[in-house]
């Protein structure tokens, strides 16, 4: 053989093998979903009504709240005049991303479509650098001409959907965010379906009776990372390696210690035992571990369980249309009983809709002490009078 035409044959050998070994390459990364932007870095400004654009996210606020304003590109301390008092420093690059809840009941998110689909059943794990700001201040609609605190701890929650906003499925949520040093959470996710599209939204917790003011910083958000459902812990720890610690400055705590957030529990209880072929209309269901406190509408962080199994139950029953009930014990008078009762059911009726129950399923009424279930002469049957109540009013919606 020629030595010229074996230089040629070596040549493209080598060629060869270096095309594979880039292939190989760009498949170990097949199993990565990447974000565009992740850090949320662009020219630093104020969210404005209308909305604002921000590099490779979509302003979701503007679809539910058209006359709120967007959210905010943070600055950090190289600012002369950091927005609303925002003292953070960005965890990465030179910017970063702000997002409040506000007493109106209205809320911030961004999303942005995915650089390749999560898959149903499929196993991902995700991180995002959170934290807060305890010197937030912004007007309110009720009085625009004076600050007023942003400062309470809210949660992330991340949506799975297949277009800009839509909020199909919760892939994971945060505990409240509380800390105003940048943490790592991590999450997992396990989708139902296949979506497209991501969501990222400041919420408040749940449940809530009243909506207030707060505020939530983002920085560096992962690549959203496939691993094996079946050995999760090896596959991220392989695929996400312990971080270095956090920047720190002086106004800041100098923990870093990673919080690993977990997607909510799934529903154990009543709700989620309940066979739907054996649901009929006018069928009544007590909604038992609710708990109120006295003559209030508040219930307890010990009633979170069986409001959450109520809601995926809703969810997951798209046609059954129902009334929330409320009923007292016979103590107080007839007017106060009547008004306690729609109170309370109505607290419930709010919590569905905030987790995506659509309002034309849901009915509340106040039977005040008119429907006891027991003697009201005892305590134990005063207790149980006092309840909240599902009533089947249609199965096919």
């Amino acid at each position: 053989m020629p030595k010229s035409l074996i230089l040629l044959t070596l040549f493209l050998i080598g060629f060869k093998g270096a095309g594979t070994a880039q292939q190989n390459k760009a498949d170990d990364k097949s199993d990565e979903i990447f974000l565009n932007n992740p850090s949320f870095e662009d020219t630093p400004h104020a969210g404005t009504r209308g909305g604002s654009s921000i590099d490779g996210w979509y302003d979701c606020g503007r679809q539910y709240f058209p006359n709120e304003t967007a959210p905010d590109i943070h600055p950090g301390l190289d600012a002369s005049l950091p927005y609303f008092n925002v003292r953070n420093k960005p965890y990465d690059g030179k910017t970063f991303l702000g997002l409040v809840v506000r007493e109106n009941n209205s809320w911030e998110s961004v999303g942005q479509r995915l650089s390749r689909a999560l898959k149903a059943k499929k196993c991902y794990s995700f991180s995002i650098y959170l934290c807060k700001s305890d010197t937030y201040q912004s007007p309110v609609e009720r009085d625009p001409n004076e600050q007023v605190p942003f400062t309470q701890p809210i949660q992330l929650r991340i949506w799975g959907g297949n277009n800009y906003c839509s909020r199909q499925e919760l892939l994971a949520s945060s505990s409240l965010v509380k800390n105003t040093n940048w943490v790592k959470y991590q999450f997992k996710f396990n989708p139902k379906q296949d979506f497209n599209y991501i969501l990222l939204e400041a919420f408040y917790e749940m449940p809530i009776l009243f909506p207030y003011n707060g505020n939530l910083l983002l920085d560096k958000a992962s690549a959203i990372i496939e691993f094996d459902c079946d050995d999760p812990i090896a596959s991220v720890e392989k695929k996400n390696p312990a971080p270095a610690k956090p920047k720190t400055n002086a106004a800041q705590a100098t923990s870093s210690t990673p919080v690993v957030v977990q997607p909510a529990p799934k529903p154990e209880a009543a709700f989620s035992n309940l066979n739907i072929k054996e649901l009929k209309e006018g069928q009544t269901i007590r909604i038992d571990k609710l708990f109120f406190a006295a003559d209030s509408t508040n219930f307890s962080k010990e009633s979170n369980p069986v409001l959450k199994e109520l809601a995926d139950f809703m969810r997951s029953n798209p046609k059954i249309v129902v009334e929330i009930g409320g009923h007292t014990n016979d103590i107080p008078e007839n007017s106060y009983c009547d008004r306690l009762s729609t109170l309370r059911a109505k607290s419930i009726y709010d919590y569905l809709l905030s987790v995506g129950v659509q309002e034309s399923r849901l009915k509340y009424k106040g039977y005040g002490k008119r429907m006891p279930l027991t003697t009201n002469k005892t305590a134990e049957g005063r207790k149980r009078n006092q309840r909240v109540e599902i009533k089947i009013l249609s199965m096919n919606g």
